[in-house]
Order: C-alpha cells, then sequence, then structure tokens
C-alpha cells in the first residue's frame, strides 16, 4: 500500500510540473514607471480626488452610461418626463452605483440573478426585469462572495451570467473547492500540486504566504478555468488592457477589504476600509488616507517612492484580490479534517499549513508595505509596520460595499444595495449592514461621508422592509443635518420567489439544479418577480434614479413618481413607536 501511495505521489508530481504555469503566480522584478496612477512623483498619493486614470476613465465611461439610461428610462415611459429635455437640461451624468453583498457561494449565485436582471444581455430582461441598468452603472462595487461574482464577469473579458450557465468552463460547484475532483481522487490532487507550486513561486520571489494564498488560488479554478495559463497570472490591474475596460463598455469593478492593526486581531467599525481598483489600492479613511498603483504594488518603497530602479509586478494576483476580500474562508483550509479531505491530499495541503503562523490565518499580508512611511495617515500604526494585513470585507460588519460609494468624490447619485446575508434566524437578510455604514458615518473613520438614516434592526423587520424592495434618503431636505446629500439608497435584499436561497453562508457545493434554482430567484428578487408583483417596477426605479438631479434643479416630482415614493420609500417610522389602538 505504501508503495503505491509512492508511486502515485511521484506520477502526481510529474503530471503537475507538465500543467504548472512557471512564473505566473510569483511577482517578478520590472521597471519602475515614469508614471504611475498617484502622479509623476512615486507610487502613491494622498487621497484628495480621484486619481487622473479614474477621472479620465470616467468621461469614456459616461458616454455609454448617458445612452443606456436614456434607453433605459424611454423603455419606462415616465408620464410627464421628457427624457430628452431632462438630458438637455443637464450637463452632469447620473452615477449609479450597484453593491453587492458577501455571504458566500449563497450570495455570489442570488447576486449573479440579480443582475442578471439588470444586464440587457439577458434574453428577456428588457421586458420582465430592469434590462439595462447595469449597463447604466458606473461603479461595481463587491465583497467577499459579492465580489466572488463581480470579479468573475469583470475579468472574463466583462461576461453575463447567462453566457456563463450556458456553457462557460467556469461556477462548477458540483464538488467542494477542496475535492473539486469529487470521486477523482487524481484530479483533485493535481489541481493541489498545482496549487502548492504556485504558492511555492511566490515563496521563491522573496514574498510572504499565507492561507490566503491557497484561498485564492483555489477560487480561480473556480472562477477563471483550470489548466489556463492566464489564470495563474491574472491580475486584477490587467483589465487595465482589456479594451471593454479601456473603452469604458464595462463599470468600474471595485473589491474591499478591512485593514487589520498589526500585533491586534480587533475588527470594529474603526477598522480601516481599503478598496480595490483596476488602477489603485488604498482607503478613503483617515487612518491611511493615501491610495497606491495597484499594479506595483509589492515594491519595496519607503513614501511611495521606490528603493530602487526595480518594481514588481505580478503581485495583484485575481484570484488573491478576491481571496483577501472573503478570507474569512480560510476556515476550510484550516479544518481539512472537517471536509472529507484526506489522506494524500489531506497530506499535501496540510504541509502548507504548518509552514503558516497561526495570527495569518484570516489575512492576506501585502508586503512590503505600499504605504510604508507615508505621511498622510493620522494614526500611524499601518504605515509603520513593513507590511500590511488586509482581511475580509465584511468583518467589521459593513458586509455591502457602501464605503466606495459614498465618497463624494466619486459623486454617486443611487446606490442599488442587493443584501445576500443570512443574519436573520430564518437565514435572509435584516438591514444589520446599512445600519452599520449609517453609524460609521458619526465614527473617527467617518470623515466627512454621509449615509441616509435607516431603521434599527427591529423595524426592518417588523416593517417588511426585507421582503420587498425599500428606499432610503428619498427626500435630500430631510438630510440637511448629514455632511452633503448622500446618495439615494434602493435596498434589495433576498427573498425566496422560486427557490429556497437560504443556504448556509458556509455551503461548499451546489449541483446544477440548486445553482441554477438560486440565480433564477435572484433574477426575481431583483424583477419583483418578472414584474408580476410591480407591474411598475422599473418606472419606480426609473423615478428613483432621476430624483437627485430632480432636487438639484428644484424640480417637482410627478404624481406617477410621488406614488412610488410613497410605495417604496421608508417613512421614517420605528417599531417602537408603533402603536396598538386595541390595547
Amino acid at each position: 500500500m505504501k508503495l503505491l501511495i509512492l508511486v502515485l505521489i511521484i506520477q502526481t508530481l510529474s503530471l503537475t510540473a507538465a500543467f504548472s504555469h512557471s512564473g505566473g503566480y510569483g511577482p517578478a522584478k520590472v521597471t519602475c514607471p515614469k508614471k504611475s496612477t498617484a502622479g509623476d512623483s512615486g507610487l502613491v498619493r494622498r487621497s484628495r480626488g480621484l486619481c487622473e486614470d479614474e477621472s479620465n476613465w470616467l468621461k469614456k465611461r459616461h458616454e455609454h452610461t448617458d445612452e443606456a439610461l436614456k434607453e433605459f428610462l424611454k423603455r419606462a415611459a415616465l408620464e410627464d418626463f421628457d427624457v430628452e429635455q431632462f438630458f438637455n437640461n443637464n450637463n452632469q451624468s447620473i452615477n449609479i452605483g450597484l453593491a453587492f453583498s458577501g455571504g458566500g457561494y449563497r450570495a455570489m449565485l442570488c447576486g449573479a440573478g440579480q443582475i442578471s436582471a439588470l444586464d440587457d444581455r439577458t434574453d428577456g430582461s428588457k421586458e420582465t426585469g430592469l434590462g439595462g441598468l447595469l449597463q447604466a452603472s458606473t461603479y461595481l462595487a463587491g465583497l467577499s462572495g459579492g465580489n466572488w461574482m463581480t470579479g468573475t464577469l469583470a475579468l472574463n473579458n466583462w461576461t453575463s451570467v447567462q453566457e456563463i450557465i450556458r456553457g462557460h468552463s467556469i461556477w462548477d460547484l458540483e464538488h467542494s473547492i477542496i475535492a473539486p475532483g469529487g470521486i477523482n481522487i487524481f484530479q483533485t490532487i493535481i489541481q493541489w500540486g498545482e496549487i502548492g507550486h504556485s504558492i511555492q513561486e511566490k515563496k521563491n520571489a522573496g514574498f510572504d504566504t499565507t492561507i490566503t494564498d491557497i484561498w485564492g488560488r483555489a477560487l480561480s479554478y473556480q472562477f477563471f478555468g483550470t489548466h489556463d495559463s492566464g489564470s495563474a497570472g491574472l491580475t486584477f490591474s490587467t483589465l487595465r488592457d482589456v479594451d471593454v475596460f479601456q473603452n469604458g463598455e464595462m463599470p468600474l469593478p471595485i473589491s474591499v477589504a478591512v485593514g487589520r492593526t498589526p500585533t491586534s486581531k480587533i475588527i470594529n467599525l474603526n477598522s480601516t476600509v481599503f478598496e480595490f481598483t483596476p488602477f489603485e489600492l488604498g482607503s478613503w479613511d483617515p487612518s491611511l488616507y493615501a491610495f497606491t498603483d495597484l499594479k506595483y504594488i509589492g515594491s519595496d518603497v519607503s513614501n511611495g517612492v521606490p528603493e530602487s530602479e526595480s518594481c514588481v509586478a505580478g503581485f495583484d494576483n485575481a484570484g488573491f484580490v478576491l481571496g483577501t476580500s472573503s478570507s474569512l474562508f480560510n476556515q476550510f483550509i484550516l479544518q481539512l479534517n472537517t471536509t472529507g479531505l484526506t489522506g494524500i491530499i489531506y497530506d499535501l495541503v496540510e504541509d502548507f499549513l504548518q509552514k503558516l503562523s497561526d495570527d495569518n490565518e484570516d489575512i492576506a499580508i501585502y508586503g512590503p508595505n505600499p504605504f510604508y512611511h507615508t505621511p498622510y495617515a493620522a494614526v500611524k500604526t499601518i504605515v509603520e509596520d513593513e507590511n500590511l494585513y488586509l482581511c475580509d470585507g465584511g468583518e467589521d460588519g459593513q458586509t455591502i460595499p457602501f464605503a466606495p460609494l459614498v465618497q463624494p468624490e466619486r459623486d454617486v447619485d443611487i446606490i442599488f444595495a442587493f443584501d445576500n446575508n443570512g443574519d436573520s434566524d430564518d437565514g435572509y437578510p435584516d438591514g444589520t449592514p446599512l445600519i452599520a455604514t449609517y453609524q460609521r458615518q458619526f465614527s473617527v473613520q467617518g470623515n466627512g461621508t454621509a449615509f441616509p438614516y435607516v431603521p434599527d434592526q427591529k423595524t426592518f423587520l417588523a416593517h417588511n422592509l426585507t421582503t420587498q424592495p425599500t428606499f432610503f434618503g428619498c427626500d435630500s431636505s430631510n438630510l440637511t443635518d448629514l455632511t452633503y446629500v448622500p446618495p439615494l439608497v434602493v435596498y434589495i435584499a433576498n427573498e425566496p420567489y422560486s427557490f429556497s436561497s437560504n443556504t448556509s453562508t458556509f455551503k461548499l457545493e451546489y449541483d446544477e439544479e440548486e445553482k441554477l434554482g438560486m440565480i433564477q430567484n435572484g433574477y426575481e428578487v431583483a424583477s419583483r418577480c418578472n414584474m408580476t408583483i410591480d407591474e411598475d417596477w422599473n418606472k419606480c426605479v426609473a423615478c428613483a434614479i432621476i430624483r437627485r438631479t430632480q432636487e438639484r434643479n428644484n424640480e417637482e416630482q410627478s404624481a406617477e413618481c410621488a406614488k412610488c415614493f410613497e410605495e417604496y420609500c421608508w417613512d421614517g417610522k420605528l417599531a417602537s413607536e408603533d402603536v396598538d389602538l386595541r390595547s
């Protein structure tokens, strides 16, 4: 038996070498750029305004969003509203942000259905959904499981959910990410061998590795394909070179993570929120208040200035970025004895884990620290450490990625927030993430951001604010005591229509029927059950989109839109204020 195992290991290592992508995952030395996203001097800039690259990209994106929004509004056919006149009277594009929550594969699949209802590439979405809204959106933010969905679409040449489910070789969830070959143990061994080779490449290049590296590489097989040389070397900043992004034909994808203070495991609303875009990594929070050129993270710098003429490229591996935003799931790699992974496979993976520190189980190490000795942080804790420590974007309680979209520099008019968390007792959302973001604006990390008033958790449930879409911040005149008028928030929570979509956050396997059932239910959540619950749902969405522009121009809302707002806007009442007249 031992001889058989030895032969199998030798065969596995030989096949692994054949399928390995030498130099794919390990970062490499490159010549430092003469000019980066930070400008002419160094790789880091102060968080004051958007970087030049994002500003230039926005001009291209607005050419597409303006036309897509015109089409969407015309199809909505609002009464007493002239689309062409509306655009002629306004020289400011409407910025729409889409935010998809965390929640593991449940969030990924529910979110996939929801975004497909917004995508005019989905058959029938213009008739039974909100087709075209995705094309009219400027920003696309994802966190943890929601980020798996947004990242998959963005990094597969802006593919569609419909294309994926019609036969794209990704999102095969029938077998656990731990044992992807199912009963084919040999296939599983090969994949883990390849992952081990990738991790070793990074270590050989002189960089620290954590369990997040393993987790991120494993995710890449599900999201970017197997045995594909582009998968191991695919970076988040690669999008800069993709035509569909360069031309502004897709929204700006934003991945969210949270910083963990060195030597501490405390995560709360005062933790630093980080964002990844194809251009930059950084934070608007005063605890850092800096951004760096994403393409060159991993370079040895001080105050953003490279220590030599050589920089590093390839550190921002796409799987590593998605794994960082979802590092909460590292526990699956840690708990190998409970996953069914045994024998040789267990030994292969356990060998990686024995070399990792227990303190790094839930984090990703970004070292050297790209913000080392930068002068902009109000508190120097982050910038004085040689490494930057990032973890799951939802660990601070903000499990919907609002933070990038409420920054006044981005001037977002409306946020469509898709909540696929399982916070309530029955595994469905209860409004918790909105409460967290609302509260954070008043903390030391608020830094002048604003978020509409929201009720407490009891009110969310008692007033059924999670069982149908709810608008928050409908009337800007009621928000004047905030630092500025925040975006209007359209909150859409996971709810069962045709499928019980309250699966566990830690469910790792979905057969084809389950996967398609989750996606279809997500479509129905976003479309109000294919427009059968409210045939005017697209009209009400249109009313919400134009609301901030109308308020800026002191334009009266039509009777039709006023009716929509009466239906969907939170009325400001709390459950504690309810009066039982029978008592």
